[in-house]
């Protein structure tokens, strides 16, 4: 008897250790990297930087997270990355929804699985995006449904650029353009700050991005912001009206930076994780910062995140096959 109590003791013993293990694996993180697939200086780059400075002295890190560039291929380099590095609590990537969202209907053998191969933490920042002309547009367009009639009568002319092929910008003036029958020729460029350039210099009619980008020019006369794609104004518009307000609702459009994690991330950690990135986003400082780049700060819970991205998903997969837009055009 006492053999058989010993061994059921040992027995227990292990089950209670099993059951524990995850817990006792999920222990204050001694150093975050964090995995950003796009170069330093551009809008989500602040937020990765931003908020990870501010995670240090929380039950997640000890210390102010590493932020590593991966940028090229729209961000997917990050997130292959992310897919192969440790689920210890360690490594998290900053992506936009696009990425997970849109990707998958763009690109037949995607390297990642946005479902399998990783997990929400928390939604970060948003941004709206905004369609601007620059003075190759007379100056009597002020308007979405201006800028269409004039593009119909300048077939020639009537360009747009985005910041990457693929890109959410780039199937919002594709399909402004098959809504209203008008051919509006798409210029792809590498970020937002090419384009605005060539936008400034009359080198194109038109350009839909993040409307951050447009407003040092915009305030300074050199363009003209004819819409954004909030649900309401942009702060830091908010003399411009939205897509919905002119008669174009489907372009609401609020895309959103957001952190994952490695798949199998023990759900302690990714709590954790969550409750600090969330902490960082009620802070002042980070809130200012990131509105000099144009971006919204705006934290939610995992289960939140994984909905918009599922709803994205859900979205955008009918619109991407309207515009007819793959890896291989």
């Amino acid at each position: 008897m006492s053999t058989r109590r010993h061994i059921l003791q040992a027995s227990v013993g292990s089950a209670l250790l099993g059951a524990l293990a995850p817990h006792a694996s999920a222990q204050t993180v001694e150093q975050v990297k964090i995995y950003y697939g796009f170069p330093p200086g551009s809008a989500g780059d602040s937020v990765a930087r931003r908020v990870g400075e501010k995670l240090a002295g929380s039950p997640y890190t000890k210390n102010a997270a590493v932020v590593e560039n991966r940028p090229g291929a729209g961000g997917r380099i990050a997130l292959d990355a992310l897919k192969t590095s440790p689920s210890d609590g360690s490594v998290l990537a900053l992506s936009p929804f696009s990425c997970t969202s849109i990707y998958p209907h763009i690109y037949t053998k995607l390297s990642y699985d946005p479902v399998k191969d990783m997990v929400p933490v928390s939604v970060a920042a948003v941004m709206h995006h905004g369609l601007a002309v620059g003075p190759l547009v007379p100056a009597s367009v002020k308007t979405v449904k201006d800028f269409l009639a004039w593009a119909k009568d300048n077939q020639k002319g009537a360009s747009y650029g985005s910041p990457a092929a693929g890109s959410t910008p780039h199937f919002i003036g594709a399909l402004l353009g098959l809504n209203s029958g008008v051919e509006l020729q798409h210029v792809p460029y590498r970020g937002s700050v090419p384009g605005v350039t060539d936008l400034v210099a009359g080198q194109i009619a038109a350009m839909v991005t993040p409307s951050g980008d447009f407003i040092p020019n915009h305030k300074a006369g050199k363009i003209r912001l004819l819409a954004t794609s909030g649900k309401q104004r942009s702060p830091f518009s908010p003399e411009v009206a939205t897509f919905a307000e002119q008669g174009f609702p489907m372009f609401t459009v609020e895309e959103w930076f957001g952190f994952y994690a490695p798949a199998r991330t023990p759900s302690l950690l990714v709590n954790r994780a969550n409750a600090a990135i969330n902490a960082a986003l009620k802070q002042k400082i980070v809130i200012d910062s990131l509105a000099v780049v144009g971006l919204i700060a705006q934290g939610s819970t995992p289960e939140e995140m994984a909905r918009s991205q599922k709803a994205e998903f859900d979205r955008w997969g009918p619109l991407v096959k309207r515009v007819g837009f793959t890896s291989d055009s």
